[in-house]
C-alpha cells in the first residue's frame, strides 16, 4: 500500500541504467553532465521522507541529442524499464509517466503502448515545445487524439526560450530554470488555449509545471489582449481553461504567490510538486516543504489537496500503488 504522505508529481529520473547505456554509445559522458543527473534510490527515498512525500511520480530524463529513430526508440526502452523497476522495488513509493516527442509521433505511439500497457505508467510527460513548435500545434493532433481516448494525463515541462542575436537559447548569463522556463509554459498554455485543445480533446489533463510559469499573472492581460491573438482568444475562454489545466507548486514557489494562484485557477486543481534533484534536497526540506505547510493562505482542506488528495483525483492508480 502507498504510505500517507504528500504525492510529489514532479520529481525528475535520470536512470543509472540508462546513463550507463549512453555512455556505452558514446552518447554522454557522466563527468560532464549536471550534479542533478546521478539520480540514486537511496538519497531519493531519504529527501522523501524527511519532506513527508509518499509517493514520487517521475519524470523519465534522456539527455543527449538523438536524431536516428532506432536509438531513440532503445533510449526510451531503458530509460522506461529502469523507472518500471525502481516502482516495483519499493512499492508505493514511486510511479512514472511515459515520455512523449512532439516530433516524432509514431515514436510517442510506441512509449505510451510501451509505458502506459506494458510497464504500467500512470501517463504521459512531454516538453512545452521542441524546435520552436509549441505543445497544441496542429501537427500534435494525432497523438493528442489517441492520448484523449485514454484520458491521459499529460505532464508537462518547459524548454530554454531562443534569444540574442546569434540565436542562441537563453538571456547570456542567466541559467534557463531562472525565467526561459516560465515562459515557455506560458507559451504552450497559451497555444493550448489558443487552438481550443482542450474543447477538441475534452478527456486530456494537463498538468503545468512551476505554478504554471507565468499564466496566473498575466491571464488578465491574455483577457484583455486576446482578440489581437491569431486565432483570437475570447476572455471566458482563458478563464474556462484556467480551471481545466492543473498546476503544480515545484519552484520552489513562494507563499507571496499564493494568492494569485488562488485566485486565478482551481484549487482543486494544484498539485504538490518538488522538482528534484535539480531542486536541492536541502532547499526542500530547509524552506519548501516548511513554507507550503505554513501558508497563511492556505485552509487546511487546500493544503491537503495540494499535497496529496487532489493527485488522488487525477491518477487514482496511485492510491493502489
Amino acid at each position: 500500500m502507498t504510505p500517507a504522505g504528500r504525492i510529489d508529481v514532479h520529481h525528475h529520473f535520470t536512470a543509472p541504467a540508462w546513463l550507463d547505456w549512453a555512455e556505452e554509445r558514446g552518447i554522454v559522458s557522466r563527468g560532464k553532465l549536471p550534479w542533478w543527473t546521478r539520480w540514486d534510490q537511496d538519497a531519493a527515498l531519504e529527501l522523501m521522507d524527511k519532506t513527508g512525500i509518499g509517493t514520487a511520480v517521475m519524470t523519465v530524463a534522456m539527455l543527449g541529442r538523438l536524431q536516428e529513430r532506432a536509438v531513440r526508440q532503445e533510449s526510451a526502452r531503458v530509460a522506461l524499464r529502469a523507472a518500471a523497476d525502481v516502482a516495483a522495488s519499493a512499492p508505493g513509493r514511486f510511479a512514472f509517466f511515459t515520455p512523449v516527442f512532439l516530433d516524432d509521433l509514431d515514436l510517442s505511439s510506441w512509449s505510451v503502448a510501451y509505458g502506459l500497457d506494458e510497464l504500467g505508467a500512470v501517463g504521459v510527460s512531454t516538453r512545452t515545445s521542441v524546435n520552436g513548435v509549441f505543445l497544441g500545434d496542429p501537427s500534435h493532433d494525432r497523438l493528442l487524439q489517441e492520448l484523449n481516448e485514454r484520458s491521459a494525463v499529460i505532464s508537462t515541462h518547459p524548454m530554454e526560450v531562443p534569444a540574442g542575436k546569434d540565436g542562441a537559447p537563453g538571456l547570456p548569463g542567466m541559467p534557463p530554470f531562472v525565467c526561459d522556463f516560465l515562459m515557455d509554459t506560458t507559451r504552450a498554455a497559451v497555444n493550448l488555449i489558443r487552438n481550443g485543445t482542450l474543447d477538441r480533446y475534452p478527456n486530456l489533463s494537463f498538468v503545468l509545471p512551476h505554478g504554471g510559469g507565468f499564466l496566473p499573472y498575466m491571464a488578465a492581460r491574455l483577457e484583455l489582449f486576446g482578440g489581437s491573438l491569431n486565432p483570437p482568444i475570447e476572455p471566458g475562454r482563458v478563464r474556462d481553461h484556467l480551471h481545466r489545466f492543473w498546476f503544480d507548486t515545484a519552484g520552489p514557489m513562494s507563499p507571496s504567490a499564493t494568492p494569485t494562484l488562488l485566485a486565478t485557477v482551481d484549487p482543486a486543481r494544484i498539485l504538490f510538486g518538488t522538482d528534484w534533484p535539480p531542486t536541492p534536497g536541502h532547499v526542500l526540506v530547509d524552506r519548501v516543504a516548511p513554507a507550503l505547510d505554513a501558508d497563511p493562505f492556505l485552509s487546511e482542506e487546500q493544503l491537503r489537496g495540494i499535497n496529496r488528495d487532489n493527485a488522488l483525483r487525477l491518477m487514482p492508480g496511485l492510491a493502489r500503488g
